[in-house]
């Protein structure tokens, strides 16, 4: 029998972090929630969301009624991915549960130059819960456990990892400050070796205000991220304007990537439904990045 030469192009290098390090997971990496990832995808401040915990699962804290969510990526070179997310409350506590699915499909098996042989999908997957604690009125503190899979091929592998994170709220009237340290944990072999999740950690401050000028709600956030086994530095700023709290334009750039910079994107709230939508352009002819998300809100 042959032996297959499987060439993996590696989209993900370019689609997640464009960094030469040597983790795994990439997917991991991105975010998954339109109105975080228009703004910079920080993440690590901006509650009121349910998919907030995947950033920091401190945030859990601060949801004042139920909510369910959907979001779709169509990411560059075909990849998908798809996210659902729901809070709720056990035993006095809020928790959220979320599962994603992540496809990165025609990836080529070759022997030699020329026409493939055949393709296949690389699959990933997270289920996780999230759950918080007010450790006093204002500070509160988070935990997430993950379970992860990866298939590629005929190799599979899984895992757990575990976010940590931290919330501030109104350090003075209307600044908050977060922090979470994520994926840390281990996956079992994938073949020859084991995959090393990207630990990365989010320190972040955002500034809400009313602007009854333009009756108007503004939120800015800014904040710094860091891959502790890479030593990749990005920094990330973003705001949003919510107009008479029904249309919201939003926008942001983050720092350190090649071929990525500037978010974008926006959101309309139909009563206890929200709809927000991020767009993300990448160069060197990469493509481009769509995301869309859908909330109800258990009023």
């Amino acid at each position: 029998m042959k032996k297959f030469v499987i060439i993996f192009l590696l989209y993900t290098v370019a689609l997640f972090a464009q960094s030469n390090g040597n983790t795994g997971l990439a997917f991991l990496k991105y975010g998954f929630d339109a109105r975080n990832i228009a703004m910079g995808d920080l993440g690590v401040v901006s509650k009121d969301y349910a998919l907030s915990a995947y950033y920091n699962p401190a945030l859990v804290t601060n949801f004042l009624h139920a909510q369910i969510m959907f979001s779709h990526s169509q990411l560059i070179q075909d990849v998908s991915s798809e996210i659902i997310a729901a809070d709720f409350s056990l035993f006095q506590l809020p928790f959220i549960f979320s599962i994603n699915t992540t496809t990165i499909p025609d990836i080529e098996v070759r022997t030699n130059p020329g026409e493939p042989l055949s393709t296949f999908n690389a699959h990933y997957f997270w289920g996780s819960i999230s759950t918080g604690v007010h450790i006093t009125n204002r500070l509160s503190a988070g935990l997430t456990i993950k379970y992860l899979y990866e298939n590629i091929f005929s190799d599979e592998a899984y895992g757990f990892g575990f976010d940590f994170g931290l919330f501030y709220e109104d350090l003075i009237d209307n600044l908050n400050i977060g922090a979470s340290l994520r994926n840390i944990g281990s996956m079992n072999q994938l073949r020859e070796q084991k995959t090393k999740l990207p630990i990365d950690l989010r320190i972040g401050a955002s500034y809400d205000f009313q602007a009854s000028v333009i009756n108007s709600d503004i939120f800015i956030q800014t904040g710094y991220q860091g891959y502790t086994e890479t030593g990749d530095n990005h920094f990330h700023f973003g705001t949003e304007i919510f107009y008479n709290k029904v249309f919201a334009v939003r926008a942001g750039y983050m720092t350190g990537y090649e071929s990525k910079g500037l978010t974008t994107g926006a959101g309309i709230v139909w009563g206890p439904l929200a709809f927000d939508y991020a767009f993300v352009p990448f160069d060197y002819g990469l493509g481009n990045t769509h995301t869309i998300s859908v909330t109800y809100n258990f009023l």
